[in-house]
């Protein structure tokens, strides 16, 4: 009898280490899940936070009468015919005369951004009463200053490893000595388009071309996705063919995105000749990539509302549409909310189809709807990560931090709105 209980008791206590090795096992693999994903966001953050700063030159500009409007008349095309950039050059010179020979006034003239001119010619156009006077202009730092204010640039290495020479250094170091270069936040990334440029560079054009191609996805995959659900749950019998198609359904769910984009690419482009590079057919696209999710979440969320439900609406005279649409569809309702903001979440971060359907050009004008030219969130990711100046390093980062802010976003109103909506049983 003792021999028995000796054993009962190794027994026991070899099943309680093994399940609490199996928990600590678990326990470890969150551990070090969240630690990947702290140390992923951290290192995204800490190389994109530096985009939204922004450094600009405080330059004496004089707005010379005979460069910008040498006949007086003011008018709107004059002024934007002149020559600013003239203006900006001569400030240059004027704050280190010293500076001669055409090679240094071709660095001096580097420090500040090309756009500079284009700046001094939105002031004039709003305020032409500038014109013949001398005013103090904050004109945008060119991106390689931009890193040597930010610290990204070493003085102690040779100047031919720098992109800043010690010349422009030292010009830049008196600019800050004199009170002569601020930062502030960089709005222009928010609400501009893309440029060569990376201090000019913005993501307000990618996105604009993700909302407007995800408005376009929701509004096909939504109610397709959802009828297609209730008619494969509630309407079709039990046949072959419609076993065929709840397999093809949940196969297409796994099929890699780019078979869609070349889907697109052979039938919406060059079929029907569809616009490139729109949100109509980016929308459309993702739409086809989105709809097997759809309607898998849907059906799931038929299915969960109670068989009581249904018995009670045929018995009280209600037809089967009736029971349908006016019962059963409505409860599951949360349900299918919540997996169309997922397939959206998974729209908003797909590249390869819209790589495919020419969504990957060059746009600097912002769309206006969804048949202008436009690219997208993650595919200007993907352009300014190709890029080889420098500049668009941070930019890169500071992209992906608004991306993922988005997911998220849409992630949690998935998550509330479940919750909001559901109903108990």
């Amino acid at each position: 009898m003792t021999d028995l209980v000796t054993t009962t008791d190794r027994w026991l206590k070899r099943r309680h280490a093994s399940e609490w090795r199996f928990r600590a096992y678990g326990a470890a693999a969150i551990v070090v899940s969240l630690a990947f994903l702290v140390l992923m966001v951290a290192s995204i953050t800490m190389g994109g936070y530096p985009a939204f700063e922004r450094h600009s030159i405080g330059l004496k500009i004089t707005f010379d009468e005979k460069v910008i409007d040498p006949q007086g008349t003011r008018m709107r095309d004059q002024l934007m015919a002149a020559n600013y950039t003239k203006l900006v050059r001569s400030s240059l010179r004027d704050h280190f005369p010293d500076v001669s020979g055409r090679r240094d006034k071709r660095k001096l003239n580097k420090i500040v951004s090309s756009d500079a001119g284009y700046e001094l010619r939105d002031l004039v156009l709003g305020n032409p009463d500038i014109i013949g006077t001398t005013s103090q202009v904050w004109i945008t730092a060119a991106a390689d200053s931009e890193l040597y204010l930010k610290g990204y640039v070493d003085k102690n290495l040779p100047q031919n490893q720098r992109r800043l020479d010690d010349l422009q250094i030292g010009w830049l170091d008196t600019l800050t000595a004199n009170g002569q270069i601020k930062s502030h936040f960089n709005t222009e990334f928010l609400l501009s388009g893309d440029s060569r440029e990376p201090e000019l560079a913005g993501i307000m054009g990618a996105l604009l071309g993700s909302f407007y191609t995800l408005v376009v996805c929701f509004v096909l995959s939504f109610p397709i996705g959802t009828l297609a659900a209730i008619y494969l749950e509630e309407y079709a019998p039990k046949s072959r063919l419609n076993r065929l198609i709840e397999v093809n359904i949940n196969n297409l769910a796994a099929v890699p995105s780019i078979v869609f984009g070349l889907l697109g690419l052979a039938i919406l482009l060059n079929t029907f000749g569809l616009p490139r590079s729109t949100p109509l057919v980016g929308g459309m696209v993702l739409a086809l990539m989105t709809l097997p999710t759809i309607i898998i979440a849907s059906r799931a969320s038929l299915r969960a509302v109670p068989p009581s439900i249904r018995e009670a609406a045929l018995g009280v005279g209600a037809s089967k549409t009736q029971t349908t649409f006016h019962h059963v569809a409505p409860l599951a309702m949360p349900g299918m909310l919540t997996g169309a903001i997922i397939g959206m979440a998974q729209a908003l971060g797909e590249t390869a189809p819209l790589l495919m359907i020419g969504m990957v050009a060059f746009i600097v004008d912002l769309p206006t709807g969804v048949t202008d030219a436009a690219t997208a969130l993650p595919v200007q990711i993907f352009l300014w990560a190709d890029s080889p100046e420098r500049g668009f390093v941070e930019k890169t980062s500071a992209a992906i931090i608004m991306l993922l802010t988005f997911l998220v976003i849409m992630n949690l109103s998935a998550v509330l709105l479940r919750r909001k909506m559901e109903t108990r049983w």
